[in-house]
């Protein structure tokens, strides 16, 4: 009866060295899975984020349309309306005026200056959208 108890301890003694490799096993495979979850948790984040990230993209693009169209049919004015005062000046000596501007007449007017000058004058007249 005494080797029937011995070995009946043994076995338990086994059976819970089993239970703990087991508990350990299920305790390393909860922390791998807890971590594959987070990982599809970011995944999902950033999906959102791209989604967001595309819905302004298209929003841009489509405003991006609208503006060059728009700039082709000239609805919307330069970001540059005006000359300098100078400029103006030196202009309206030469004959020159307000309204859209001859690139013969000017390159006549612009003859005195030097080439710095006459591109620097061209430049804001362009801006103003006053040569034609």
């Amino acid at each position: 009866m005494e080797s029937d108890e011995k070995n009946i301890i043994e076995r338990l003694e086994a059976a819970a060295t089993q239970l703990e490799r087991t508990l350990s096993r299920l305790e390393e495979r909860q922390g791998a899975l807890s971590g594959e979850v987070e990982r599809i948790s970011a995944t999902v984040e950033q999906s959102r984020r791209e989604t967001d990230l595309a819905e302004r993209l298209t929003a841009a693009e489509r405003e991006l349309a609208e503006l060059k169209a728009a700039s082709a049919t000239n609805a919307v004015s330069p970001l540059r309306r005006t000359v300098p005062a100078s400029t103006v000046e030196m202009l309206a000596k030469h004959g020159i005026g307000e309204g859209p501007v001859d690139v013969r007449t000017l390159d006549t007017a612009l003859s005195g200056l030097s080439l710095e000058q006459r591109i620097a004058v061209k430049t804001q007249l362009l801006r103003a959208g006053a040569i034609s």
